[in-house]
């Protein structure tokens, strides 16, 4: 049987303990000294329940020691253009914009960028482009700034205050 790796048992400890306080783990990383629990919630998460999710999070690893030596525990949302790492990951921002790099050894370009298009079990379609999962090496949703059409603050601002002029 093989050996469940540090974030793989740090992910399956905290996951249920979250999810009773309607929270997602998106991801686990350790990147050097640093365990990242990266979490959310259906419409978005805030600071408070970040606050939370942190104690939960800080109290399991207490009791229960997964993680080897010294570290320092990070729980943050996944910000704007989040990580893809699961295929209920992709299932969920299909329709969104994308960027993917592919590993080394996939054939055609190594990255890709624009609309998820679907996703199932086994692979996902970008811009036109069937790919498998065990093909990705990293992948993330795109924020995309759209322009503010020019003068609707100025109109805005001025339809809060309203003028004395005229009102005889």
């Amino acid at each position: 049987m093989a050996e469940v790796s540090v974030t793989g048992r740090v992910h399956e400890l905290v996951e249920p303990l979250l999810a009773a306080h309607d929270v997602e783990v998106v991801d686990v990383e350790q990147l050097g000294a640093t365990l990242r629990v990266t979490v959310d919630r259906p419409g978005g998460i805030d600071l408070d329940a970040v606050s939370e999710a942190t104690l939960v999070v800080s109290d399991a690893l207490d009791r229960h020691d997964p993680v080897p030596g010294r570290y320092t525990l990070e729980v943050s949302s996944p910000g704007l253009e989040r990580p893809l790492r699961t295929p209920a990951h992709f299932r969920r921002f299909v329709g969104s914009d994308v960027a993917v790099k592919t590993k080394p050894d996939v054939e055609g370009d190594r990255r890709v960028e624009g609309t998820l298009e679907s996703a199932d079990d086994d692979s996902f379609v970008v811009a036109g482009r069937r790919l498998a999962y065990g093909d990705v090496e990293k992948a993330r949703t795109v924020f995309v700034w759209e322009p503010a059409e020019r003068g609707k603050a100025k109109d805005k601002a001025k339809g809060t205050t309203k003028s004395k002029a005229g009102a005889r």
